[in-house]
């Protein structure tokens, strides 16, 4: 139905937002409907980057990023022309546990993940923020939408939330953009784009800040951000079983049915346990959603 809709509809622009692997099937008839996708369901490309990207190239169908990060590098981009990019800065707040132990995370609830210090979200997105897998996603989906390989693209730890990503050009500058922690700006500049419509919501002042600061993420505190470079560096159907595990876990997590160290164990071992396929097309990311699912959902109930 939702298809039907689109395909018929006097539109120019769809919002893609619907949450997890759902959004996959409805972008993929948007592009088929030559509508320009406003993407904020980042598990589209994370699932099947390759796919969608093949499909808008055939199409010639406009995809602009809604996330923050995503919408930064692309602000960034705008005016470069073919300027090749040496490096993406991805920022992240870090989540709720950035200053926790290992042994501190052992043990946190769901109350604790879902206090991010920054962004008030839904549930799902708020507890990835916790655990980093987030920003694994936007790894592979700026990868895809930058045309820019994961070893050049760096996870930056950025607990003001200001800076929401940066772009490193072969001459060594930088260019980053600014801004509030206000989702409001992102989805404005993708649905004006490229005009920028006025806008009432607060600005942003410098004076609020006394400094910025950036650290490296901690890969052993937070395994889910490896396995997302891991996944992305094996290819094909790799990063579709990671993002079904993920989403299984996360569900069971917040059902209070596993402890937040089990979201890490059923990734990974799901990962392991699921038929790679290296060269994938829509059918068999179907199946591979399915078969991922349905192998997390049995090792949730066993955690029990």
């Amino acid at each position: 139905a939702i298809s039907e809709i689109v395909e018929a509809a006097p539109i120019d622009i769809v919002v893609t937002a619907m949450v997890g692997y759902s959004g996959l099937k409805p972008t993929i008839r948007a592009i088929e409907a030559h509508k320009t996708i406003a993407l904020a369901n980042k598990e589209t490309l994370v699932v099947a980057g390759d796919l969608i990207k093949r499909l808008a190239l055939e199409y010639r169908t406009p995809i602009i990023p809604v996330d923050s990060e995503h919408s930064a590098i692309f602000q960034c981009l705008v005016g470069e022309g073919d300027n090749p990019i040496e490096k993406i800065i991805l920022t992240a707040s870090g989540g709720p546990f950035r200053k926790f132990t290992a042994e501190q995370m052992a043990h946190v609830t769901k109350s604790d993940a879902l206090k991010h210090p920054k962004w008030h979200m839904g549930h799902k997105i708020t507890i990835d923020s916790a655990t980093l897998m987030n920003k694994g996603f936007e790894m592979i989906e700026a990868k895809w939408l930058f045309d820019v390989s994961p070893q050049n693209i760096e996870i930056a730890v950025h607990p003001q939330s200001v800076v929401h990503s940066m772009v490193q050009f072969k001459d060594g500058s930088v260019k980053a953009q600014l801004g509030t922690q206000d989702m409001r700006l992102p989805i404005r500049y993708a649905l004006s784009y490229p005009a920028r419509l006025e806008s009432s919501a607060p600005k942003l002042t410098l004076e609020q800040y006394s400094e910025l600061t950036f650290e490296y993420p901690d890969f052993e505190r937070f395994p889910l951000l490896r396995y997302a470079f891991d996944a992305v560096a094996t290819g094909g159907n790799m990063p579709c079983i990671m993002n079904a595990a993920n989403e299984i876990a996360v569900a069971g997590f917040l059902n209070d049915t596993i402890a937040y160290p089990d979201i890490a164990r059923v990734v990974s071992e799901t990962m392991e346990h699921i038929e790679f396929i290296e060269s994938p097309e829509y059918e068999d990311y179907v199946h591979t959603n399915k078969l991922a699912r349905n192998y997390a959902t049995e090792l949730v109930k066993s955690y029990q």
